[in-house]
């Protein structure tokens, strides 16, 4: 402690007035006492040795250059304090120009002060947001990229690079920085020369926040990052050991990552003959289930265009997934399963694929689920029913009738712990009726007690639910209201329907299907008296000047109608 005072001391007289050798034994010294003693660190700053340390920097002695790069990184090291007090004394900005001007000289000197300069950065600004976006402003960025293409060969200086660039290609404003510069190239460059795992590691945390963003994505995959990652996963599939298996999945992952873009994964699909898309295709069938998982999760990035997905259907990708999900039916990995079916679910968007699937026997091939206490599975299987049966009469009045089905949904309806699957499983229950416009699947929903959840469903916060509640309902009380009406009158439609009726800022559909709905109502006796208690024609008149013409027309036929039946 008395030799850390003496240096203190010493460096705190003023730093320019000394010579380089009394100056390199005072650090030496402050070194040592921070090496032996992390809680040294806020002594320091309490001290001020900061400014007089940071005025350092400006020194011509490269090994006082070093010696204060390494003191000033050891103070940031974990302590708030120590990065305060160098922010306040500038000391980033001197250490930002200083590897600017070092940055095109490969001497050994020259490179151990980058990687010493590199680190303080690091430890100044290691999980510090405000510190990171600091340094991104003093364009860091363009800077340290060039200096990761200029010593490409010294470990310790690209290893300083890319833990710089883990920390700071979490903020979204970096990756904007970053896009501008060869990142891409020079990573992948760097990427195929190592062989160790660590380094491999190294590399890939870098690349996944980069390749978040669109534009890095398509940089990465015109520098050839993708045959990288489908190496990576040949040599290591049929591999125990745990570096490998960590490898596998991190490389399956960021393969998945870059297909999220759009330019990206229309530049690997090639029009469903890339060779890229033929190698993902191959791992569906793997035994790996990291292979399983990253082959159906790419399917289902590659299906988000109409083109893609009938071209992978007209060859055979659907049979693939299939005997995918027939491997894990019982007790299957979670993950796959919901993969799997977000895959069938993009393929069915197209209109022209939902008879193909149909008749592939793909409705078949999710009802295996329908057992599957996983919220995850649960949603997605709903959801691609949903997009099978989408003007499907047929398939509609199938899936309609069928009793365990629609029990499922039913109960489903009441899972407020998981709104996807609430949301799902109602708007699927509205698409049978609608679809199948069929008595008999109207009767199976009554009797299985869905119609309390089509009138909840009307209450939506979304619009797009309402208005599918509201046909269904319509079309229950066209062709089975005898058989529905005491469900409607305990569900108390004819409530909710006066209040959406005279909600001004109910949309135009929905006030228009309501009316729709009360004029079908009528047929009721019950409902009927229901309507006339609650003064609906008095609500009605008031639309008929409403400034949507179709709401207007629809309330002068309602009112007629009100008026003949009261």
């Amino acid at each position: 402690m008395d030799n850390l005072s003496d240096a203190l001391k010493k460096l705190k007289i003023t730093a320019t007035d000394s010579t380089a050798d009394s100056l390199e034994g005072c650090l030496d010294c402050l070194l040592q006492a921070l090496a032996q003693n992390k809680f040294m660190r806020n002594p320091c700053v309490d001290a001020g040795l900061i400014p007089p340390l940071v005025q350092m920097l400006n020194c011509k002695d490269q090994e006082v250059l070093l010696q204060t790069g390494r003191a000033l990184g050891n103070i940031c090291y974990d302590s708030h304090e120590g990065r305060n007090a160098v922010d306040h004394a500038g000391g980033a900005h001197i250490v930002v120009d200083l590897i600017r001007s070092l940055c095109s000289k490969t001497d050994p000197a020259s490179e151990k002060l980058l990687t010493v300069f590199c680190g303080m950065l690091m430890n100044y600004s290691n999980e510090n947001d405000t510190l990171q976006s600091q340094l991104i402003n003093m364009g860091v960025i363009p800077t340290l990229v060039k200096l990761l293409g200029i010593h490409c060969q010294n470990a310790a200086l690209t290893e300083m690079c890319l833990v710089a660039f883990g920390n700071l290609a979490e903020l979204e404003s970096s990756k904007e920085q970053f896009a501008y510069t060869n990142i891409a190239e020079e990573l992948v460059k760097l990427f195929k020369k190592q062989v160790e795992h660590d380094k491999k590691e190294m590399i890939f945390e870098v690349l996944a926040p980069l390749a978040e963003n669109d534009v890095i994505k398509l940089q990465l995959v015109e520098a050839g990052l993708v045959e990288c990652l489908l190496e990576v996963v040949q040599k290591t599939v049929d591999s125990d050991k745990e570096d490998d298996v960590a490898e596998l999945k991190t490389a399956s992952d960021l393969m998945v990552l870059l297909l999220l873009g759009d330019e990206s994964m229309q530049k690997l699909f090639e029009g469903g003959r890339g060779s890229v898309f033929q190698r993902v295709l191959s791992w569906i069938p793997s035994n790996s289930h990291q292979l399983q998982l990253a082959g159906a999760l790419a399917i289902a990035n590659f299906a988000r265009n109409d083109g893609n997905c009938i071209h992978m259907v007209d060859n055979g990708i659907v049979q693939k997934l299939m005997d995918l999900l027939d491997r894990h039916v019982e007790d299957g990995n979670v993950t796959v399963q919901h993969a799997a079916l977000s895959a069938l679910r993009n393929l069915a968007i197209p209109v022209v694929n939902k008879a193909k699937m149909l008749s592939a026997g793909v409705a078949e091939a999710v009802l295996k689920f329908l057992r599957s206490e996983m919220p995850p599975v649960q949603f997605k299987l709903l959801g691609t029913l949903r997009m099978l049966i989408d003007a499907q009469a047929e398939a509609a009045e199938q899936l309609g009738k069928n009793a365990k089905l629609v029990e499922r949904l039913v109960e489903w309806c009441e899972a407020k712990d998981h709104a996807g699957v609430m949301g799902e499983s109602n708007r699927l229950l509205s698409a049978l009726i609608r679809h199948s416009k069929s008595k008999d699947v109207i009767r199976t929903i009554v009797q299985s007690g869905g119609i309390k959840h089509l009138v909840t469903m009307a209450t939506s916060e979304h619009v797009i639910m309402q208005n599918e509640a509201l046909v269904a309902l319509a079309l229950i009380a066209a062709l089975e209201l005898v058989t529905a009406e005491k469900d409607l009158e305990n569900a108390q439609l004819v409530q909710i329907l006066h209040r959406l009726l005279s909600d001004d800022r109910s949309a135009p559909e929905i006030k228009y299907n309501s009316m729709v709905l009360v004029c079908a109502l009528i047929g009721s006796e019950s409902l009927q008296k229901e309507v006339q208690n609650m003064a609906f024609l008095e609500v009605v008149s008031k639309l008929r000047s409403h400034e949507n013409k179709t709401v207007a027309q629809q309330a002068s036929l309602t009112e007629q109608r009100l008026a003949v039946e009261s």
